[in-house]
């Protein structure tokens, strides 16, 4: 005989005891009875189907970069930090906002509007001897669809100064003040400890904040000194 304490859940499985036989064809998968409760998939030791519904996908870390296009600590953390970042997590672990002051960039991501299409040539241009000379050269290498002749254009024009002035308030609007260039906000956070952590190894930042399963790169990260910064 069954024990008593599973009469309530054969009950709920084979309800109408002395019934006509089920229509084996019309249901031939017992998990679906299985997986009506957590107590019949545990009491039948139902397989994995049975597995609770998953959690919500964990948030990505969210960075945001205020940066000037010719400052020397700018341009090292964006190359040797956030670019290589960038490459080795993905997408749902790290999303990047990038707040430039400078023409040439704000306009490419205007033009561009994707980020994945727009940041390699930033990275190209922030990693050159001039910021403002290698953009036709970085376009032709990263971005060969976008047209040069419409950032350039952009630039020189309205449309770029109105761009620069939207950056400009973004960049007065930030609580606490910025003190200096590169200034990261860690979701939405700025602190001392947060910006000296970046700077030092932003991939082991990152990885210590994200909470989901950790990325394959986290395994490798590390947390060298933080190199100098662009004073205000």
């Amino acid at each position: 005989m069954a024990p008593a304490a599973l009469l309530p859940l054969l009950a709920l499985l084979a309800p109408g005891l002395g019934a006509a036989p089920p229509d084996r064809d019309r249901d031939r998968d017992p998990a679906r009875l299985w997986c009506r409760s957590p107590d019949i998939a545990a009491a039948c030791q139902a397989p994995s189907p049975c597995a609770h519904p998953s959690q919500p996908a964990a948030a990505p870390v969210e960075l945001s970069l205020f940066y000037e296009s010719l400052c020397p600590a700018c341009r090292r953390f964006l190359v040797q930090q956030l670019f290589t970042t960038w490459l080795l997590l993905p997408p749902e672990a790290l999303s990047i906002t990038l707040v430039p002051y400078g023409n040439a960039q704000t306009c490419l991501m205007h033009e561009a509007k994707n980020f994945s299409s727009y940041f390699p040539v930033i990275f190209c241009l922030e990693s050159g001897s001039s910021v403002t000379k290698t953009l036709e050269a970085c376009l032709q290498v990263y971005a060969p669809q976008l047209d040069g002749a419409r950032i350039a254009a952009c630039v020189r024009g309205d449309t770029g100064a109105a761009l620069m002035h939207r950056n400009a308030q973004r960049t007065e609007a930030l609580d606490p003040p910025h003190q200096y260039v590169p200034w990261v906000v860690v979701n939405g956070k700025h602190t001392d400890e947060l910006q000296a952590q970046a700077e030092a190894s932003l991939l082991g930042l990152v990885c210590r904040l994200y909470q989901g399963e950790k990325p394959e790169a986290c395994g490798s990260s590390r947390t060298p000194e933080a190199p100098p910064r662009c004073r205000r």
